[in-house]
């Protein structure tokens, strides 16, 4: 018990140094780099996701511009052969897309398809050969004499253009060009081969898209080549070249041409090959997006003219069974998590997501009690007010607990963790100092409040902007009824300065050291004497003419402690300190030494008697009424009571689970309020003893479970600890250790079970009457992140770190488990699922903001 007792205060004393303050950190900032890695790995492979997916669309918007304006179709008739035109004559794409007419477009302006894909009335005109084009999207081949055409492999299958043609026209003699697959339908194809290979000729070409979504007239296709060699893009050699190319053409479809097939000689209406996906059977379709998990990490921002242009697109030319169709224009929202744009798709059966907006409810949340007390890592954070009302600090809220009435009330005006606490002589305002700390990617700067602790009221904001990294310790002046405050900031030079009370001015300040400071307070009788202790030093400050003077304490021929830990005033004016060894030092003023340091030697602060107090630290030291003292000891946990010449009259021993002492508090000279170092809260005397009416978790809590029809909820947390807490009564119901740390939890709807999540992929099952061990498994090597049990408690989800969803089948009661399935498609780290209410899905998230959703 000494060795542990031992450990536990060495670890107290140096939390509280700046070295430690450092290392937590580093830790938190490594933490935060380590999340933004994986976020940035996330979002690089969603960019090549991207990319590939508009490498698919290119081909998709070109034939989209040349359906809107048949002027696009010039852009891809500057391609020609090897030996054809020269860059110089290609037109931009701009020009593609602008709204003017060109002569020999103009003839397409009479032929309109409607969104049935029905024409108008055409245009007749002289027909003219298309010569060979190299475009990806529309391309054509020029016929060879004498030679038959080979059909096309599946993914360049051919369809002749005379399948368009009206049916007043006939087919005209080198006019027939090939319709190539759409880029970016290779994934469905290859999930469909199998299927496509005993399909029909015609479910086969259904599966091909038109560069064109009306029918291109073989007039068109002349009047576009003549404008071209008349527009002086080509020169003399390529025109005649591409004239010889075209009556090549001309002659060779002459000589194969015959009479049109049946199909196209009984056909009523030209046959439209319109831009949209594969339509294949609806039903295997659906099938085969029902099995993949809808994603929407998109963690990138997107291109904003080329997402509209595809949105529009795949609108227009959505089918039956696209994925892409489904989330048009319309049928998602963006949300900004963390400053990360994130798509957010709206259901399927949502009509109209503008109709669902509403105003949020005019209830609001109300905090109702707050569990916990920061004891382990900060001092002198406990003081009782006349209203009977205790007055401490846990997270970035002040506590005001009523120690008769068991009520609370909460100061939360702080935007990050409260670190230092002190109360004005008047015993009704109160001062407060925060650290530094982050919101939405925004520095927070530490700052000092005074408030009223009657009616929770701001007074004044102090030093916002002028301290760094956090306030350490605060203090109000006596000699003046409280018009000064002094502050030790946590900066490397821990500045000590002074500030007006009621102006909120800085009055003075100092550089102290780069050692640690634990604790600063005026002079009871001189509010220009100031103390600072810390770490191997005490320093007495006088202030004078905004100017502080300091002098060190000085220790002489007794040992030099470590740490000195606190200190307080005597009734005389002495100065009486707590130090890591155990000790109570008496300072007081000595004289100038002339004979040792010569003329002109200044008095000093030297020892005057050194007690005896404990074994281990003195970490509190409290004055009473009448010059009385009561100590408080690391090591040994005893409450010593010391009279006005500090010789020792009564003293009692804490229980070991509550650990050492912190601080203390008088009540009303008999009782006590007594903060320790497992963050727990004390109340009893001398001769009755100490029972607790505050508890928390000593570290970090990650685990929080409620109890599906009981009032109570479960936590876990980096402490090994599994708390059970009753919110009617406001207590700790029971607590048990276990090996590992626990990180998350769940109530398995029965009731009478809990399932506990651990660091190393071990998850238990707990019986809550008898807090044994039920069940136990492992899933992979990594921390688990969070355990959901389905609403009828027949499946237990597990989701881990190493991005997988463990699904466990739930018998007897909750006790017996058996491992179903896994669920994987995440490229991080599980923070979040839930079941539907069926119990039929799970939705998920993941540490780079991505929602799947499994079967």
């Amino acid at each position: 018990m000494d060795s542990s007792t031992n450990s536990l205060d060495d670890v107290s004393a140096d939390s509280s140094s700046e070295f430690t303050d450092r290392a937590s950190m580093m830790e938190v900032r490594l933490q935060a780099q380590e999340d933004e890695i994986t976020l940035l790995k996330s979002s690089l492979a969603d960019a090549l996701r991207r990319i590939r997916l508009h490498d698919q669309l290119l081909p998709l918007l070109k034939q989209q511009l040349i359906a809107v304006n048949p002027g696009a179709a010039r852009v891809l008739n500057q391609v020609c052969c090897s030996d054809g035109c020269t860059s110089s004559r290609k037109l931009s794409s701009s020009s593609a897309i602008d709204g003017v007419r060109h002569p020999a477009t103009s003839q397409l302006s009479d032929i309109v398809a409607n969104a049935n894909g029905h024409i108008g009335s055409p245009v007749s005109a002289e027909p003219s050969p298309r010569p060979a084009t190299l475009d990806r999207s529309t391309q054509t081949e020029p016929t060879i004499p004498g030679q038959d055409r080979v059909p096309p492999p599946r993914r360049a299958q051919s369809l002749h253009l005379e399948d368009a043609l009206p049916p007043e026209q006939t087919m005209v003699e080198g006019t027939r060009a090939k319709l190539h697959r759409v880029p970016g339908m290779e994934e469905e194809d290859e999930e469909q081969d199998e299927d496509e290979e005993v399909q029909g000729e015609q479910e086969k070409d259904l599966s091909w898209t038109s560069s064109v979504e009306e029918p291109i007239q073989p007039t068109t296709i002349r009047g576009l080549q003549r404008e071209d060699f008349q527009d002086g893009s080509c020169s003399p050699e390529d025109q005649s070249s591409a004239s010889a190319l075209v009556r090549t053409s001309e002659q060779n479809l002459s000589s194969r041409s015959g009479p049109l097939s049946p199909i196209q000689e009984q056909e009523k209406q030209p046959l439209v090959r319109r831009n949209s996906e594969k339509l294949g059977n609806p039903e295997r379709q659906r099938k085969r997006l029902d099995k993949k998990a809808a994603s929407s990490a998109n963690l990138l921002t997107r291109s904003p003219s080329l997402e509209n242009r595809a949105k529009e697109l795949i609108t227009n030319a959505g089918s039956p069974g696209s994925r892409r169709g489904t989330y048009g224009q319309g049928h998602s929202i963006k949300m900004f998590i963390r400053g990360r744009p994130i798509t957010m798709y709206i259901p399927s059966n949502i009509q109209n997501y503008e109709d669902l907006k509403m105003e949020p409810p005019s209830e609001r949340l109300e905090l109702d009690w707050v569990y916990g007390y920061r004891g382990r890592d900060c001092r002198a954070n406990l003081y009782f007010l006349p209203t009977g009302e205790a007055v401490y600090f846990i997270a970035c809220v002040v506590v005001l607990y009523h120690i008769n009435n068991r009520t609370q009330r909460h100061y939360r005006k702080h935007t990050d963790c409260v670190r230092c606490l002190t109360i004005h002589p008047d015993k009704v305002r109160v001062a407060s100092g925060q650290t530094a700390g982050v919101d939405k990617d925004k520095p927070l700067q530490p700052c000092v409040h005074i408030w009223d602790s009657t009616t929770l009221v701001t007074l004044q904001q102090i030093g916002l902007g002028t301290f760094q990294r956090g306030v350490g310790s605060v203090a109000f002046s006596f000699a003046d009824s409280g018009a000064f405050l002094c502050v030790i900031d946590d900066s490397n030079e821990h500045m000590l300065s002074v500030w007006d009370c009621n102006k909120g001015t800085k009055h003075a300040e100092v550089k102290t050291t780069n050692e640690a400071v634990f604790a600063v307070e005026f002079n009871p009788s001189d509010s220009a004497n100031i103390i600072t202790c810390g770490k191997s030093h005490v320093y007495f400050w006088t202030l004078s003419a905004g100017q502080f003077m300091k002098k060190q304490g000085i220790f002489g021929k007794y040992k030099k402690p470590k740490f000195i830990q606190c200190f307080v005033f005597s009734l005389t004016g002495d100065v009486l300190t707590g130090d890591s060894e155990g000790n109570i030092l008496t300072w007081g003023k000595s004289a100038a030494d002339i004979k040792t340091l010569g003329k002109g030697a200044k008095e000093t602060f030297q020892i005057m008697r050194q007690t005896r107090a404990h074994e281990g630290s003195v970490f509190t030291l409290c004055p009473l009424q009448g010059g009385a003292l009561l100590s408080g000891g690391g090591k040994d946990r005893k409450i010593i009571r010391w009279s006005a010449d500090l010789a020792p009259e009564r003293e009692c021993e804490i229980p070991e689970k509550f650990g050492a002492v912190r601080t203390l508090a008088d009540v009303d000279g008999e009782e006590l309020l007594v903060g320790t170092t497992r963050n727990a809260i004390l109340r009893g005397t001398f001769s009755d003893g100490f029972v607790s009416i505050v508890q928390g978790h000593l570290d970090e809590m990650w685990g929080l479970a409620t109890h599906p029809s009981v009032n109570t909820f479960l936590t876990c947390g980096h402490d090994r600890q599994v708390c059970l807490w009753n919110t009617e009564e406001h207590k700790l119901d029971w607590c048990i250790t276990l090996e590992e740390y626990g990180l998350c939890a769940d109530f398995c709807p029965v009731g009478s079970i809990v399932s506990v999540g651990l660091s190393t992929g071990r998850w238990m099952v707990l019986d809550l009457l008898t807090r044994e061990v039920v069940s136990e498994f492992t899933d992979g090597n990594e921390q688990l992140s969070v355990m959901r049990y389905s609403p009828d408690g027949s499946f237990l989800a597990v989701g881990s770190h190493d991005n997988f969803i463990y699904i466990y089948s739930v018998t007897e009661s909750g006790r017996r488990y058996t491992r179903f399935g896994k669920c994987n498609g995440h490229s991080s780290f599980i923070t979040h699922l839930d079941w539907s209410k069926d119990g039929k899905y799970i939705m998920s998230n993941s540490g780079d903001y991505e929602i799947l959703y499994c079967e």
